[in-house]
Order: structure tokens, then sequence, then C-alpha cells
């Protein structure tokens, strides 16, 4: 049994309704979910976009592979109305690098593995760019330690902060 550790999140639609659906589904072809945040809203990353994004860190116990589980993902998000051959084409339109979508669900951790190949890249590469990562993953593990980073998850985001001039 792996620990595994998603991210869902969206900007488009009812996304509360489909974060709550992506967690049942999540919790019946995944593994039991044993930990939630909560869900926080926060401005588009790396592109303009209204309205806000919801995100909500899951974390589940599996028995599937990390590319078991991004298959799986994968499937999650076209049944709940991602359209990613669409993204493309609006994001090939505007030349942005990321664009507005319903759903997305990321793995951020799976155990303590490190897998570094273009289809499959655990720890999430980015997390410790952004907030809206590292703010509902503090609520469920703070003291967790980055397997390539080797620092906590609340440290990562006391960093971000001061990098960014916030104060925490």
């Amino acid at each position: 049994m792996a620990r595994v550790v998603l991210i869902t999140g969206g900007n488009l639609g009812d996304v509360k309704s489909r974060l709550q659906q992506a967690q049942r589904l999540i919790n019946d072809r995944i593994g039991a979910v044993m930990r939630c945040s909560h869900r926080y809203k926060s401005k588009a990353w790396g592109f303009d976009a209204e309205p806000m994004f919801t995100n909500q860190v899951l974390v589940a116990d599996t028995d599937l592979t990390p590319e078991e589980v991004l298959e799986e993902v994968q499937r999650m998000e076209t049944e709940l109305g991602r359209d990613r051959a669409a993204e493309e084409r609006e994001k090939a339109a505007s030349g942005q690098h990321y664009c507005s979508r319903c759903i997305d669900i990321d793995i951020l951790f799976y155990d303590d593995r490190v897998i570094d190949r273009p289809e499959l890249k655990i720890p999430h590469p980015l997390m410790q760019e952004r907030d809206f990562v590292l703010a509902p993953l503090c609520e469920v593990m703070r003291d967790r330690v980055h397997p390539v980073l080797g620092k906590t998850i609340g440290c990562l985001r006391d960093e971000l902060a001061a990098r960014e001039g916030r104060v925490r």
C-alpha cells in the first residue's frame, strides 16, 4: 500500500460539484481518501483568467502503481469534462502555456518516490513555486519533507512567501 497525494482544481463550470465528484472517483478507483484539505481559491498561475481557481489536496492509500494512478486520474479528468485537445487549441491561439479548465488532477507525491520521465514527474516539479498547491498541502501535511528538496512543506511555503514579498 502506498500513500498518494493529489491536488484537484479547476475554474470553469460548477467547480465545487466537480471537485466533490473527483473525490468520490479517487476514493472508488485509486484508494481510500484518508485526508483532504479545505478548498482554496486563488488567481490563475502563469496566465490571466477569470474566474478564480479552486483547489483541494487529497491524500489516499492506494494499491496502484504511480503509472496506474496517472492513467486513472487522466481517465477521471476526461469523464468529468476535461477536453485536452480543446485546451491545446486555446493555448496555441493565445500563446499562453496554461489555460482555464473545468478539472485538473495532479499527482504531488507517491510515497517518497522520485520519478522523472516526460509523461510522469513525481514529486510535482513546480509545487514549491505555487501557493495554490502549498497552502492546501500545508493544511494536511505541513511537516512532510519533500524527497528532492529536503525541506518541509511549511518551510517551502514560507520561502515562497518571502520570495514574493508576502508576510505570513
